[in-house]
């Protein structure tokens, strides 16, 4: 009897030994092969499709897409953990919003470059455009302050360039009295329709199928682009997970620049390259 219970204690004691040996399984290893991805517009959800496509043949990654119709709530999003990328926005705007959910977010690739256009189902050039007509301009700070530098560009306006996310009202010459409109980005190209003009963001005027004829100007983007590059964003403290790194890596690429020509045509163009 009394080796019996030797001979148990033995058991016991290796079997202690045995699951003290066992590997410690970190519950936040990068592991993760499902990867949800904030977008905005159909068009650049066809994107990620084929980008899904591939990631799944190669990395064995699924990419499960969420679409969204505006710009603020795919960063609220991502930051409470509803998304794990977001891809849509320009690093202007990330910066901006950034700051305001209190800086829990990177920056981890750079993906389009998309000039905001001056659009007019009315008339047929900037000349055209009458005193006292109404132009549609986005409301959030940073789109609205790139849409005033279209109409600066177009020689529509001038503001005050010392204050910090200006807006209509800090315009300070506007020699035709024109009507600024602020509208949601989202809403620009439907408020378009009883507007004489409006600055519109690309893959809301893509989505809506706006005609080359009816742009009246394009943003110049020849010098100072970084900030209107767009960007794919993840939380700070994830932004280093391989999986992420892959997607990158995976959206950078040739077949992904042919996939931004085909589906986007001039409206948008591949800028992971531009210095």
């Amino acid at each position: 009897m009394r080796s019996e219970i030797k001979f148990g204690l033995v058991l016991a004691t290796t079997a202690l030994a045995t699951t003290a040996a066992l590997p410690v399984v970190n519950a936040n290893a990068d592991t993760k092969k499902t990867v949800t991805v904030g977008v905005v517009g159909d068009t650049s959800r066809e994107l990620w499709e084929d980008i899904g496509q591939r990631a799944q043949k190669k990395y064995g990654i699924k990419i499960k897409l969420k679409e969204f119709n505006d710009y603020v709530k795919p960063n609220q999003a991502l930051a409470d953990g509803s998304l794990d990328l977001n891809a849509f926005q320009t690093k202007i705007f990330f910066d901006d919003q950034n700051k305001k959910l209190g800086n829990k977010l990177k920056s981890i690739g750079k993906t389009v470059i998309v000039p905001m256009r001056l659009y007019s189902l009315k008339a047929d050039k900037i000349s055209d455009i009458k005193k006292g007509a109404t132009i549609v301009v986005p409301n959030d700070a940073t789109n609205e302050e790139r849409a005033l530098n279209v109409m600066v560009q177009a020689k529509l306006i001038k503001y005050n360039k010392h204050v910090t996310d200006p807006t209509a009202k800090n315009i300070t010459s506007n020699p035709k009295n024109l009507k600024i409109k602020e509208v949601d980005a989202g809403q620009a190209v439907s408020a378009l329709q009883t507007a004489d003009a409006g600055v519109i963001n690309g893959n809301f005027a893509h989505d809506a199928n706006l005609k080359d004829k009816d742009i009246l100007l394009t943003q110049n983007l020849k010098k100072g682009v970084d900030p209107y590059v767009n960007l794919i964003a993840a939380r700070k403290d994830e932004a280093n997970k391989k999986v992420y790194k892959q997607i990158v890596k995976l959206y950078q690429t040739k077949e992904t620049k042919n996939d931004i020509k085909k589906l986007f045509g001039n409206s948008q163009y591949a800028a992971w390259n531009l210095k």
